[in-house]
């Protein structure tokens, strides 16, 4: 099995790190990861200006792996892989393990679900994996699960168009309670925007705020799965059409 790394903590990243030493034993690993941290840059692609590729040397277990840093964004590093860099398409992508949780609403910003996507969008079975903290934390038991995930579905089909997110909380193996399947939550942000002045007078904004999770405490969403110490598997794809509603929007009759 051949997989593409990639994140957006960027390529020296240890989420990163932590999940080619994991994978390197069971699979040929190719990391294609952003020179620099792009988190939440969202599915955004690099248009108007050239994209750079450097091979680089990684630790990977015992050795050494090499790998391309771009100087792009994570949808960027999938694209370019799958084009350009590859001589053919990988069996797998998985974009991680990335520093802080990938949950419900979050995944519309996220750098790191965003170059899932952009694997499926290209036909190819991707993850975006989550480490669900922004604390100091070994990234080990989250590679070790993602791992065995691996090893459990490599001979499934996942259906066309479809990635599986996976958030995993920051503890031991004999901490975690096991995997559950979820649905996405919603995040809502009570957002902060604190008016500052620069150097020369102007006026400048910095963006803070907490997040609220609006879930109602069910294990089958994906929120409170991980604050009951699940790992939690999401099956997302991008369709976002609402179907339910079509019929009506039909029969509103809008014309010119």
């Amino acid at each position: 099995m051949h997989i593409l790394l990639t994140n957006d903590d960027g390529i020296y990243a240890p989420g990163i790190a932590s999940l080619a030493s994991a994978l390197t034993p069971v699979a040929r690993i190719t990391i294609v990861a952003p020179d620099r941290e792009r988190s939440a840059t969202g599915h955004a692609i690099t248009m108007h200006k050239p994209l750079r590729v450097d091979e680089v040397e990684l630790a990977a277990g015992d050795g050494e792996l090499k790998g391309w840093a771009v100087n792009g964004t994570p949808s960027d590093c999938v694209k370019i892989a799958v084009k350009a860099l590859l001589p053919e398409p990988p069996d797998l992508i998985i974009s991680g393990i990335n520093r802080g949780p990938n949950l419900g609403t979050d995944i519309l910003y996220s750098g790191t679900v965003s170059a899932a996507i952009e694997g499926i969008l290209l036909d190819i079975p991707s993850l975006a994996v989550s480490l669900a903290t922004f604390n100091p934390c070994s990234f080990s038991t989250a590679a070790q699960v993602t791992k065995t995930i691996v090893e459990q579905i490599k001979d499934r089909s996942l259906p066309s168009r479809t990635l599986l997110n996976i958030n995993i909380p920051p503890l031991t193996l004999q901490e975690l309670r096991g995997i559950k399947v979820t649905k996405l939550g919603f995040r809502e942000y009570e957002n902060i925007f604190e008016e500052r002045l620069d150097p020369w007078g102007r006026v400048y904004y910095w963006m803070s705020g907490e997040v609220v999770d609006r879930d109602d405490d069910l294990e089958e969403i994906d929120t409170a799965a991980i604050r009951k110490g699940f790992v939690s598997v999401t099956p997302v794809h991008f369709d976002l059409t609402n179907y339910a509603l079509l019929e009506e929007v039909k029969n509103w009759k809008l014309t010119l």
